[in-house]
């Protein structure tokens, strides 16, 4: 089974959380974008999955793909 791309997404706290698709809320939350980056990366990298980073508006600004 493949799993699913990950995301580093703005929160409503002003902090970044890390979201792998098809599971409900964040897997984990971090204080700047680039520690979520970070994270996300390296989860990515072991799942060999997408990395998808939004911005600060949601918009999505790069996608890394790890497959």
């Amino acid at each position: 089974m493949m799993a699913d791309n990950i995301h580093v997404v703005p929160t409503e706290r002003n902090g970044w959380a890390v979201e792998v698709e098809g599971t409900d809320g964040a897997t984990s939350h971090y204080p700047s974008q680039e520690e979520a980056i970070a994270a996300g990366m390296e989860k990515a990298r072991q799942d060999r999955v997408e990395l998808v980073i939004h911005g600060p508006d949601g918009e999505i600004q790069e996608r890394n793909d790890f497959s």
